[in-house]
C-alpha cells in the first residue's frame, strides 16, 4: 500500500540529511558562492575597462582578468554547485550517501581545489591569459594545464561516486524506478565524465607535453576539436541541471504536481545522447572541416530543441493547471495566481523566459551564414551571458534559498526571501542591460576578448563606445547582484534561525501512465550516445591526423 503522502513528507522532514552529508554540499556551495564573488568582481572590472572607464594596472591586465573570471564562473561555479546540488539529492533520495560515496566527495573536491590553485596562480602570474578556452597554438605555463587536469580528475571522482550510489539503490530496490532527481544526476555525471574525457586527452596527452617544450609542435585542428566536444557538452550539462529544478523542484514550491514522468525521463535521455555530438557548430568557420561533418553536427545541436520544446510545454501546462486549481482564470489571467513573491520560484521563472531569447541566438550561431556575422564578435559573449548568466545561474540562486536552509538546519525568513526578490530584479535587469548591449555592438562588429581600443579613433570603433557604456551599467548592477545574493547565501548558511526546511520535490500528477522500465537501460543509452559520438568525430579526427597540418610551436601573444 502506498505511503500517504503527507505522512512520507512528515517522515523526510523529521529525518532531514545527515550531517554528514549536509557538509558536503555545504562546502561546495559556499566554495560555488566565493567563486561567483571574485568572478563577478573580476567581470565588473572587465566590464569597466572593456568600455574605457577603468585602465588596470600593469599587474592586472585585462587578459588575465578576463581568463581568471571565466574559470571561476565557467568551472569553479558551476562544477561546484552541481556536484554539490546533486549530492544532496542523492542522499535525499536514495536514503543517505553511503560511506565511500562521502569518501570520493571530499577526495574530489582536494583535488578540484588543488588543481584551482594550479591554475590560478599562473594566471596571476600572468603566464596563463590563454582565456578558460585555453586554445593553441596560444600557451600557457604547463602548471596551469596541470590544475585544469587535477580538476578535471576530481569531477570524475564525483561522477563515479554517483554512479556508486545509484547502482547500490537499484540493487537493493530490484524493478523500481531511480527516483527522479537521482536520474537527472545519474544523466548529467554521465555527460560530465563522457563530456570531459576529449579535453583530458587534450590537455594530459597533447597540451601539457607541447606546453613543457617535450614536444614541438601540436596539431591545432585536434586540439580545437578535442576542446569543443567538451566545451559544447559542458553547456548543455548545465542546462540539464538547471532543466532538473524546473521540472521537479518549481511545482512543488508552486504547490502543483509533476508533468509526465515518461516525458521527463525521455527528455533527460535525449539530452543525453545528443549533446556531446555538436561540437562543429563551434567550428564553423573554422578550415579543414568538410560542410557536410559540420552540417552534421548542427543537425544534432539543433535536434536539442524538441527536448527543450517538450520542457517549455511541460512547464507552463503545470503552471496554468495549478493556478487554476488556485482560482485563476481567463485565457492568461491564471498567471496572476502565481507566487510572484516567492523568490524559490521567480527567480528560475524568470531563467526559464531567457532561455527563449538565448535558444533563438543558439539558432543564429548554427547557421553557417549567420554565425559568419557573428562569430567572434561581442554578440557571442552576449549570448553566453544570457546562457549561463540567466538561465543557469538564476535557476541556481533559485536552488540555494531552499538548498542552503536544508543543510544548514535553518529557515528562509521573509526578510531574506524579500531581498532575493529584490536581487533577482536587480540582476535581471543588470543582465538585460548588458546582454542586450553585448549582442547589438556585437552586430556592429566589435570585437570579443579584447581590451579597450578606439583603434586610432576608427569612427566605426568610436561608434560602440555608447553600448559598451551600457554594457558596464549592466555590469554595475549585476555586481549589486552579486553581493547580495552572496549576503543570502551566508546569512542563510550560517546566521539564519534554526529550523526544518523541506527538500521540495513534486508528486507526479494523479492518473499519469506508468512508466516503462526501459527508461532504465543506461547501458544502452550509453552505447547509443556513443555510436553518435563515433559518427561525428571518427571520420574528422582521422582526417586530421593521417592529413595533419606541420603543427604550432607555442606562442605566448601577451
Amino acid at each position: 500500500m502506498a505511503i500517504p503522502k503527507t505522512l512520507k513528507e512528515k517522515a523526510n522532514k523529521a529525518m532531514g540529511i545527515s550531517a554528514e552529508d549536509a557538509r558536503i554540499t555545504k562546502t561546495y556551495l559556499f566554495v560555488a558562492f566565493m567563486a561567483l564573488l571574485i568572478g563577478g568582481l573580476l567581470g565588473l572590472l572587465q566590464g569597466l575597462n572593456r568600455a574605457g572607464l577603468l585602465e588596470l594596472p600593469s599587474w592586472l591586465n585585462y587578459y588575465q582578468v578576463l581568463t581568471a573570471h571565466g574559470l571561476l564562473l565557467v568551472v569553479v561555479l558551476t562544477a561546484f554547485f552541481t556536484i554539490g546540488y546533486f549530492y544532496a539529492a542523492l542522499s535525499h533520495t536514495l536514503g543517505g550517501l553511503l560511506p565511500i560515496v562521502r569518501k570520493m566527495a571530499w577526495i574530489g573536491f582536494g583535488l578540484k581545489i588543488v588543481g584551482f590553485v594550479f591554475a590560478v596562480i599562473p594566471i596571476l602570474m600572468g603566464n596563463a591569459s590563454v582565456m578558460y578556452t585555453f586554445y593553441p597554438p596560444m600557451a600557457a605555463s604547463p602548471w596551469f594545464y596541470i590544475g585544469l587536469a587535477l580538476i578535471v580528475v576530481g569531477v570524475w571522482i564525483c561522477a563515479f561516486g554517483a554512479f556508486i550510489q545509484v547502482a547500490n539503490w537499484r540493487k537493493n530496490n530490484k524493478g523500481k524506478h531511480v527516483p527522479i532527481l537521482s536520474f537527472f544526476a545519474t544523466g548529467v555525471f554521465i555527460l560530465l565524465f563522457f563530456g570531459s574525457l576529449p579535453v583530458a586527452i587534450e590537455v594530459i596527452v597533447m597540451i601539457i607535453p607541447w606546453s613543457f617544450g617535450w614536444v614541438k609542435t601540436i596539431n591545432v585542428m585536434v586540439a580545437r576539436t578535442l576542446f569543443w566536444a567538451f566545451g559544447h557538452t559542458l553547456v548543455n550539462i548545465w542546462y540539464l541541471t538547471a532543466v532538473s529544478a524546473w521540472y521537479v523542484i518549481v511545482p512543488k514550491i508552486i504547490g502543483g504536481k509533476r508533468w509526465s514522468d515518461l516525458l521527463t525521463r525521455i527528455v533527460i535521455i535525449a539530452l543525453v545522447i545528443m549533446n556531446i555530438t555538436g561540437g562543429f557548430h563551434h567550428q564553423i568557420i573554422d578550415p579543414g572541416i568538410s560542410a557536410s561533418v559540420k552540417f552534421m553536427h548542427v543537425f544534432m545541436s539543433l535536434a536539442i530543441g524538441f527536448p527543450s520544446l517538450m520542457t517549455a510545454w511541460a512547464m507552463f501546462a503545470v503552471f496554468e493547471r495549478t493556478a487554476r486549481k488556485n482560482g485563476g482564470k481567463g485565457i492568461v489571467g491564471w498567471y496572476k495566481k502565481m507566487p510572484w513573491g516567492d523568490v524559490r520560484f521567480l527567480a528560475p521563472f524568470i531563467a526559464m523566459l531567457a532561455f527563449i531569447p538565448a535558444g533563438a541566438g543558439g539558432i543564429v550561431q548554427s547557421t553557417n551564414q549567420l554565425n559568419q556575422v557573428v562569430h567572434n564578435t561581442m554578440w557571442i559573449v552576449g549570448h553566453f551571458h544570457l546562457t549561463l548568466g540567466m538561465s543557469v545561474v538564476m535557476t541556481f540562486f533559485g536552488i540555494s534559498y531552499w538548498l542552503v536552509p536544508y543543510v544548514s538546519k535553518r529557515v528562509l525568513t521573509p526578510a531574506i526571501n524579500k531581498l532575493g526578490v529584490i536581487q533577482t530584479l536587480i540582476w535581471t535587469v543588470g543582465m538585460i542591460i548588458m546582454s542586450g548591449s553585448m549582442h547589438t555592438v556585437g552586430l556592429l562588429g566589435s570585437p570579443r576578448r579584447t581590451s579597450y581600443t578606439t583603434y586610432g579613433d576608427n569612427a566605426t570603433a568610436l561608434g560602440w563606445d555608447p553600448y559598451l557604456l551600457m554594457l558596464a551599467v549592466g555590469g554595475t548592477l549585476l555586481i549589486i547582484g552579486v553581493l547580495l545574493q552572496v549576503y543570502a547565501v551566508i546569512n542563510m548558511m550560517f546566521f539564519a534561525p534554526k529550523g526544518e526546511t523541506e527538500f521540495p520535490i513534486a508528486e507526479e500528477e494523479e492518473g499519469a501512465s506508468k512508466t516503462p522500465y526501459w527508461t532504465e537501460r543506461w547501458g544502452l543509452w550509453i552505447v547509443i550516445m556513443l555510436i553518435f559520438v563515433g559518427m561525428a568525430y571518427v571520420i574528422p579526427l582521422t582526417e586530421f591526423i593521417v592529413n595533419a597540418p606541420p603543427g604550432s610551436p607555442p606562442f605566448k601573444t601577451w
